[in-house]
């Protein structure tokens, strides 16, 4: 079971919907639920998550250093080139509004997945954005993209 923040209860799908995003849910609502209440699924296939890892320890703020789950190991988004328009799709893609910032919230661990990614703003995720092959980059853990979102 998890530790921080319940961003959905009740959450409602047909299976059509492309992301969960598209199903019904109570989130941004006052949620009832305790986090043995947890939900999980296994996937098969390629599968991609981005959470922002936070400095505020159990806060709710949609702000951090931003993440993906790739091969089944989390890592970073190098900040080469790195600006408000990839923060932005960032954002929406987390359903965390628009982006207020774009700073550095120290280093991750693990692989550096991303670099030079370019967005135009416009993409639903940052999977559709343009970027180096993943796991290829020419930065350490001090180039860690973050996001501060509304």
């Amino acid at each position: 079971s998890g530790s921080n923040c319940i961003w959905l209860g009740d959450v409602e799908c047909t299976g059509a919907e492309a992301t969960l995003s598209e199903c019904r849910s109570r989130m941004g609502e006052p949620i009832n639920c305790i986090h043995g209440e947890d939900a999980g699924v296994v996937c098969s296939g390629n599968y991609y998550f981005f959470f922002l890892h936070g400095i505020i320890p159990g806060g709710c703020l949609c702000a951090g250093r931003v993440e993906v789950l790739h091969r089944h190991q989390w890592g970073t988004v190098c900040d080469d080139s790195w600006d408000e328009e990839d923060a932005a799709v960032v954002c929406r893609q987390l359903g965390c509004g628009t982006v207020v910032l774009a700073p550095w919230f120290g280093q991750g661990h693990n692989a550096i997945w991303l670099d030079d990614v370019n967005c135009t703003g416009k993409e639903d995720t940052l999977l559709e954005c343009l970027a180096r092959p993943w796991g290829t980059h020419n930065c350490d853990h001090g180039e860690d993209a973050g996001v501060v979102c509304s």
